[in-house]
């Protein structure tokens, strides 16, 4: 039986938290799917484009990217494949160790309030993004007792940074129980492998051995989205991404996307964007703020 893909992490020996970095000689294969853990992750990726998946959320970052990921909070990889001079660093860490010594220090005290947003998401922006992604980077030189100094003021210096987008705003239903979220674990799967064709709900509610009309209730109180509604969230985040980097036709773009129709297509991207896929595609290039 397939089971959940949670992911059990341990401190490197000596430290609170856990350090990884990947780049194009030794790629992040291990995290490409939906999967979650009790500890939360920092990630930092130096250049390049990709897509974020957290929770519900669905975007793209053109630049590189910071993210901070909350305790139980199923997300899936922030890169696929690394250009040559991308790399991407993993801190994971459990808040438990910093919660009470955070508490009774008043300097600290904003760093819960960050650990706290975290469970529903954050992207940082601004120019501390590359400066909070040097300082993860030097971690591996330090010592034990350093390296543990320059992360609490990693932290802090994220508690009070302004540029922060919080992913989830409206919530995100976390499932509890084992087998629903094993059948959430599924399905995100199924859509990421398969939106570009078309999915037919009786065929994705096999998948998790479930009627469409129980797969679609399900769906609706696990992410507060129908099902629908995510498919083409889903499907509008992808096109996004193509016009932005590619000089493909809209018409290529509508069908590549998984749309089978122009005039669907184009419904879906102005109620989810508020743009027409070419004003889109002009304000990209004319660096004009969407």
């Amino acid at each position: 039986m397939l089971k959940p893909d949670y992911e059990s992490i341990s401190p490197d020996l000596g430290h609170s938290y856990k350090y990884e970095s990947y780049d194009i000689n030794s790629p992040n294969n291990n995290k490409l799917k939906w999967h979650y853990h009790q500890e939360l992750e920092l990630v930092y990726v130096n250049s390049g484009v990709g897509k974020r998946q957290v929770g519900t959320h669905l975007s793209n970052y053109t630049d590189g990217d910071l993210v901070l990921v909350g305790s139980y909070l199923p997300h899936t990889g922030f890169t696929k494949g690394f250009e040559v001079g991308q790399k991407e660093i993993v801190i994971q860490f459990n808040q438990d160790i910093f919660k009470n010594a955070f508490d009774s220090i008043e300097e600290l005290k904003s760093i819960n309030h960050l650990l706290m947003l975290s469970e529903k998401g954050i992207a940082f922006s601004g120019p501390i993004k590359d400066d909070i992604g040097i300082r993860m980077e030097g971690l591996k030189y330090e010592t034990q007792l350093d390296g543990l100094l320059t992360f609490i003021k990693i932290l802090y210096d994220l508690s009070q940074h302004k540029e922060k987008q919080i992913l989830n705003a409206n919530g995100y239903a976390f499932i509890s129980s084992p087998m629903e979220n094993k059948r959430l674990k599924i399905i995100f799967n199924y859509i990421r492998d398969n939106f570009m064709d078309q999915i037919v709900l009786n065929d994705i509610a096999d998948k998790v051995y479930m009627t469409p009309q129980s797969f679609c209730r399900f769906f609706k109180k696990s992410t507060s989205k129908t099902f629908t509604s995510f498919l083409n969230e889903y499907r509008i985040n992808h096109a996004t991404k193509l016009l932005a980097e590619t000089d493909q036709d809209v018409k290529s773009i509508c069908y590549e996307s998984g749309f089978n129709n122009l005039s669907n297509f184009f419904r879906n991207f102005k109620r989810i964007t508020s743009h027409t896929p070419n004003a889109y595609r002009d304000q990209i290039f004319n660096n004009i703020d969407l």
